[in-house]
């Protein structure tokens, strides 16, 4: 989710900041005062490419920032600088990125739909995962998936076999050498740290033999030894303690404090008694240690990596010697495998195919209510070539075919050309089906082109609708969409010391109404008119209900007079009635 929006001498804009919040988020103004500029400036956060013209005028740089919160609360600082040269630097949570991480990473926080490079929806590959989530076969593609697995891991097997098997004699003499070289060592697992542990007490014999006598000496046996004192201590404690009850707790720990000190003794007397200074000895263990840092080296760096690579090498052997006989065994749990995949692929293929039925006409009946009614649209499936092509998804991929106007032939989703078109069959896929996570941002732009009326009002309850899954920012000039937001921010163009300004301000509830009312009646805004954008607020409101009027009205435009835009025409077609606003 979008939380923070930082923009600085981009355009026209100088600075600007923008905090915003869950749900529908609508951006009014004027056309030309920068609305585009905003989704712009989110474009090329989002890895889109930049050019010197998009600094301001008289600007070195221009610096654009976001926070994204993810669903975990994390926070995601993107950062991008464009010189006035043309250069570009992109930066993640501080660290410098490449405009590919941008878009890597930028891809699962925010859609854009109006812009057609930044729309993950115009990718095919991305319409097969999409379909399965409208036809909910979600059992069915983890089946598959499984089957694919399986059916690969078999492959894998049987490629490294058959490449083992075609240089078996050469190979199987290397692999024996490894082998008899590892085994001469006959390595241990953690010997090297045992005997390295070993070696440094053998070279110490002497010092450790000496230390550990005076350490004897002095706490038992010399003529000044630790524990004998500590007998004219404990006497006098006693003493103590009969006068003063505070000195009888350190009296009581007299036993435990004398029986530690005396297991102390006992151990350094046996462990001064036990070190032999013993030069063979502690060859031996250099040698030892010699030969394992030379297996180290070689098939190391560490002695479990020895060992590891030992039990390869006997894996490795075991197929060259026994790889006829396992070749067969996996030729046949292969032929079983593909089969089982083909079956569940085959199954999931069936289901694709009757939902993508039910979608188009979905699709189609959605975008009839979006003003698009004669579209038709197609789910085209294309199966794999050969085995090379199936994937843990199955056997095909599909497309979504689409044609906006009768007599057309369909065309791929990616080829629609009109921005507003395609931002309204992108709200109406993802209101059927998203593999969006939630909270994901998706802006929208130029979807009400070419529409009003109750129609605009059905696209103002789908984007409410979607916002409550997703964080939802809309671009719009039409009153019925922006009455649907929770959040509203107006944009304003003005002209200071000779140089164009763009500003933001988020509105209040009162704000809110004076901005439709502009929306509706232009710059002079009646009492009539005021009237029924404070109407319009608070029936569209958290209405829970409002895309079903909304469709209704759009169907039946003699239900209910709807309020139009300023410059949109009276018409008593699908559109409905317009609110007369001159008088």
């Amino acid at each position: 989710m979008l939380r923070f929006l930082s923009i600085r001498h981009l355009a026209v804009i100088d600075r600007l900041e923008l905090e915003f919040e869950p749900g529908l988020n609508v951006l009014t103004g004027e056309t030309g005062a920068g609305k585009s500029i905003l989704v712009g400036a989110v474009g090329l956060l989002v890895g889109g490419r930049a050019s010197a013209d998009l600094v301001r005028t008289g600007e070195d740089a221009a610096a654009l920032e976001a926070i994204f919160e993810t669903t975990d609360g994390r926070e995601i600082l993107l950062r991008r600088e464009i010189t006035a040269q043309g250069r570009s630097r992109a930066f993640i949570d501080g660290a410098l990125a490449t405009s590919a991480s941008l878009r890597e990473l930028s891809s699962v926080l925010v859609d854009l739909h109006g812009q057609h490079e930044h729309q993950l929806l115009l990718d095919p590959s991305s319409h097969l995962d999409l379909l399965d989530e409208f036809a909910g076969v979600d059992s069915e593609r983890f089946a598959v998936a499984a089957a694919f697995v399986e059916w690969q891991k078999l492959r894998d097997e049987r490629s490294r076999i058959e490449s083992l098997q075609k240089e078996a004699t050469t190979r199987a003499e290397f692999l024996t050498f490894q082998m008899t070289e590892i085994d001469r060592v006959a390595p241990k697992p953690g010997e090297d740290d045992e005997l390295e542990s070993q070696r440094v007490v053998l070279a110490n014999a002497d010092k450790l033999q000496r230390l550990s006598t005076d350490a004897y000496q002095a706490l038992y046996e010399g003529d000044t030894a630790a524990l004998p004192a500590l007998g004219i201590v404990w006497r006098r404690l006693s003493d103590l303690a009969a006068i003063d009850e505070r000195f009888a707790v350190h009296l009581a720990a007299r036993d435990a404090v004398k029986s530690q000190l005396e297991e102390l003794a006992y151990f350094l007397r046996s462990y001064g008694s036990s070190i032999e200074a013993s030069p063979a000895r502690l060859q031996e263990v250099e040698d030892r240690l010699a030969l394992l840092e030379r297996l180290k080296k070689k098939y190391g760096p560490t002695l479990g990596d020895v060992l590891t690579k030992r039990q390869q090498i006997k894996d490795d052997l075991n197929i060259v010697e026994h790889g006829t006989e396992r070749m067969a065994e996996i030729d046949s749990a292969l032929t079983n495998a593909r089969a089982a995949f083909l079956q569940t692929a085959g199954l999931l293929s069936k289901q694709r195919a009757a939902a993508g039925e039910r979608f188009s006409r979905a699709l189609e009946h959605t975008l009839e209510d979006l003003a698009m009614a004669q579209t038709r649209c197609e789910v085209r499936f294309t199966p794999a070539a050969s085995d090379a092509g199936w994937s843990d998804r199955g056997i095909e991929q599909a497309e979504f075919y689409i044609s906006p106007n009768p007599g057309e032939d369909l065309k791929p989703l990616a080829r629609i050309a009109s921005g507003g078109e395609l931002s309204r069959i992108m709200l109406a896929l993802k209101t059927l089906a998203s593999t969006d996570a939630p909270g994901k941002t998706l802006i929208f732009d130029e979807v009400d082109a070419g529409i009003g009326g109750a129609v605009a009002d059905v696209v103002g309850a789908r984007l409410q609708k979607l916002a409550g899954r997703c964080q939802v920012l809309c671009i719009t000039h039409l009153p019925q969409i922006a009455a649907h937001g929770a959040t509203h921010f107006r944009i304003t163009k003005s002209v200071r010391q000779g140089r164009t300004v763009t500003e933001v301000a988020r509105l209040t509830p009162s704000d809110r109404e004076e901005e439709l009312a502009r929306m509706i009646g232009g710059a002079e805004v009646s009492a009539t008119v005021l009237a029924g954008a404070r109407e319009m607020l608070s029936t569209r409101r958290n209405d829970g209900d409002s895309e079903k009027k909304a469709r209704i009205s759009a169907k039946n435009p003699e239900a209910k007079g709807e309020v139009k835009s300023k410059g949109e025409r009276r018409n008593r077609g699908s559109h409905g009635t317009r609110m007369d606003t001159d008088k």
